[in-house]
């Protein structure tokens, strides 16, 4: 059976998706207050569904053509980023919410999140998971 690679990473960096947004809810609670804690949390919680929506994007275009996978990778990209922003400025109309706090948490959390990947894939889960074997039948 083939793991996918992109889905292996998603399954081995969510389980820090809660601690992080709990984390920053903290931090922006002693901080700025409720309000930048639920603006951070709402920043991580963000990082964490693009992260997801990437990583099983990718795997599934990966099984379709390298030309999929292309697609899926700039296309979705492009997607992901436009929801981010008109998310961004949906919550931005509310009252409450914080820009300050959600960037804040959005930007630490995707560097760290970049940083995992790299050491995940630098390991032996590149080894272990890229394979090249064509499909039989």
């Amino acid at each position: 059976m083939r793991i996918d690679p992109e889905r292996e990473l998603v399954h081995r960096a969510l389980p820090f998706g809660a601690p992080a947004m709990v984390a920053a809810a903290a931090v922006g609670l002693i901080l700025s207050g409720p309000a930048a804690a639920v603006s951070a949390a709402i920043g991580i919680a963000v990082v964490v569904v693009n992260f997801v929506a990437q990583g099983y994007s990718l795997a599934w275009a990966a099984k379709v053509s390298p030309a999929a996978l292309a697609g899926v990778g700039v296309g979705g990209f492009v997607l992901r980023l436009t929801v981010i922003f008109a998310g961004m400025v949906g919550l931005n109309r509310i009252e409450w919410f914080s820009p300050v706090a959600f960037g804040a948490a959005v930007v630490p959390c995707t560097i760290a999140l970049l940083i995992f990947e790299m050491k995940q894939l630098f390991g032996r889960l590149q080894v272990d998971l890229w394979n090249f074997e064509r499909p039989q039948g």
